[in-house]
């Protein structure tokens, strides 16, 4: 191998020679990549899965699928499932679960219901007060999650069964209803814009609010942080305790907001209506989690998963499928989903000390 003496060194010392395997690559090649890592099936899978099902449904129901009608309505009738799931990635993120947010937000429809039909309360004043309710139960499960040290799976499992047992106690296990609750108190969900109801425009608000804030906010990253390793995140001087607090108090407001919608699409307060929207919720969280992110729950993957859900879900029923085939479908993905978001994991620490090293210096520089 030939060497060359620079100038400024003194005669005798020769220059290092960078290895091939440390050159950097052509920009045309580093834009290849760029491109083909962005389109791969590991981090858009769902996006091809959702083409897929757009083919076969319009194969197997191709009178009734390929309509612009059902585009509306898959958007339409998955709109609170994305509220729903939302509302979940906050305390995901940090590593936290919270599996009462269905019964949450089933308290706080009947909650605003009952305001608006029994005590004659403003429909704006009783949204707020539904919401309210909502989040004393995520300062209740913050205690017993953080104070009370109690697993947050088994701790807001236990919260939610007590919120539903309050629910059955007040409501006799009946529905709200009344002619009070067909006015602005359905507006606010069921009106529409271009054939797409209000509530798929709040959703795709709140994806962009938790987009920012979990990107760009320094208290996002800090949840990224806790969810990777909860004992490094405190040893860096992260106040873990507070952000797993705030993450389900948070969760508790969403899903309270979910549940005021929920409540005015039905128009009338249901004291299960939420109960329905636990499992689609997790699996479009998990599987949001496989989406651009690699294995961190985000906002618009949750968006991208509700949809190929919500697609799944639609086409069975255009197609004639059996009642059970929806279920099926959904537990299948959802455990695709938690295999995918655990290899997705694993795959950081298969690379050794050196690869974690690498990975928080590149998101420290960024």
């Amino acid at each position: 191998m030939t060497t060359f003496q620079s100038s400024t060194r003194p005669p005798g010392e020769a220059a290092a020679e960078a290895p091939p395997s440390t050159l950097s690559p052509a920009p045309a090649d580093a834009h290849r990549q760029s491109w083909s890592a962005r389109l791969s099936v590991s981090n858009i899978g769902a996006v091809y899965v959702l083409i897929i099902e757009c083919i076969v449904f319009s194969i197997w129901a191709p009178h009734t699928f390929p309509h612009v009608a059902t585009v509306k309505q898959i958007f339409n009738s998955n709109a609170i499932t994305a509220l729903a799931a939302l509302a979940l990635i906050i305390p995901l993120s940090a590593r936290t679960f919270d599996l009462s947010f269905a019964y949450t937000m089933s308290l706080s429809g009947v909650t605003a219901a009952h305001f608006v039909v029994h005590d004659h309360v403003n429909v704006g004043l009783a949204m707020l007060l539904g919401i309210g309710a909502a989040l004393i139960i995520g300062v209740i499960n913050g205690f017993v999650v953080v104070v009370m040290k109690i697993d947050s799976f088994i701790g807001t499992l236990g919260t939610g069964s007590l919120v539903q047992a309050f629910i059955i106690f007040v409501t006799k296990d009946n529905p709200i209803n009344s002619v009070k609750l067909a006015g602005t108190f359905t507006t606010v969900s069921q009106h529409s814009v271009n054939g797409f109801v209000y509530v798929v425009f709040w959703a795709l608000a709140l994806a962009v609010v938790l987009w920012i804030f979990m990107e760009y906010a320094a208290t996002g990253r800090r949840l990224y942080a806790t969810g990777f390793n909860m004992e490094a995140a405190r040893l860096a001087n992260i106040r873990v305790n507070r952000l797993r607090f705030c993450a389900l108090l948070t969760s508790a407001g969403i899903a309270g907001f979910a549940g005021v919608m929920l409540a005015s699409s039905l128009s009338a307060g249901s004291p299960t209506a939420g109960n329905s929207y636990l499992l689609p919720a997790f699996a479009a969280a998990f599987v949001g989690a496989t989406q651009f992110k690699h294995g961190r729950f985000n906002a618009w993957g949750t968006i991208v998963a509700v949809l190929m859900l919500g697609t799944g879900t639609v086409g069975l029923g255009l197609a004639s499928a059996p009642l059970w085939a929806a279920q099926m479908f959904t537990g299948v993905v959802l455990l695709a989903a938690l295999a995918a978001t655990g290899l997705q994991s694993r795959s950081l620490w298969q690379g050794g000390p050196g690869a974690l090293r690498a990975l928080l210096r590149r998101r420290a520089t960024a």
